[in-house]
């Protein structure tokens, strides 16, 4: 073999053994359970560590499942603005698993619920085409806004998750959300005293997500 030949061969075996490497890297890592929502999984309003997703990675650790948290939540963001920037987060971290806390702020501003059901139909699909697990998280409203659209507003949540085949939380505030004490000033966003309520309501779901 001549020189140049011997020379391709090494570098060729070089970067496979670094590829290698890299790979069984990657595979040592704890996956990733991304949690993408509004305000709710933000923590508006809470000290460093307060919130539920906070308390997610300390549960998760604490009951020996290797996760890496990554809370990809945004305060005020609709369905509509978590469809647009999904794809990068999917591309950055590979999920195994998303939870999907989203379309709130859709009601709140008296949005179509057709148009945001659409848009928790397109996250879906984008995060089962990355090959990640689902859980929907929905909410709910106060009865001002009308019964029918209070009515239509908390179907949306089990509607997509039937139609998607994934579970589904149908309240993050079950239990407790005509409880005012639990609620800041605002009435939209719970203290840090509900967060583990949050949670409660929140595992019994991801829990048969989860791999040890």
């Amino acid at each position: 073999m001549r020189r140049s030949g011997v020379q391709f061969l090494a570098l060729w075996l070089l970067a496979l053994g670094l590829a290698l490497a890299g790979s069984a890297r990657a595979l040592g890592e704890p996956p990733v359970l991304l949690v993408f929502g509004d305000s709710i999984s933000a923590g508006y309003g809470l000290g460093a560590g307060k919130g539920w997703v906070a308390l997610l990675s300390a549960r998760l650790a604490s009951e020996s499942y290797r996760y890496t948290v990554v809370n990809g939540s945004i305060s005020g963001d609709t369905t509509a603005g978590g469809r647009a920037r999904l794809p990068a987060l999917l591309t950055q971290y590979k999920p195994a698993i998303v939870v999907v806390e989203l379309g709130g702020n859709d009601a709140l501003r008296g949005g179509n619920l057709a148009a945001a059901r659409a848009n928790l139909e397109a996250i879906v699909d984008a995060a089962q085409s990355a090959k990640a697990k689902v859980l929907i998280v929905g909410t709910q409203l106060p009865p001002n806004y009308g019964p029918q659209y209070v009515r239509e507003f908390s179907a949306m949540f089990g509607d997509v998750a039937k139609a998607k085949h994934v579970p589904v939380v149908p309240t993050i505030f079950a239990g407790f959300g005509d409880d005012l004490a639990l609620f800041q000033s605002d009435r939209i966003h719970p203290t840090a005293d509900a967060q583990p309520k949050l949670l409660d309501n929140v595992w019994p779901a991801l829990q048969p997500l989860l791999r040890k």
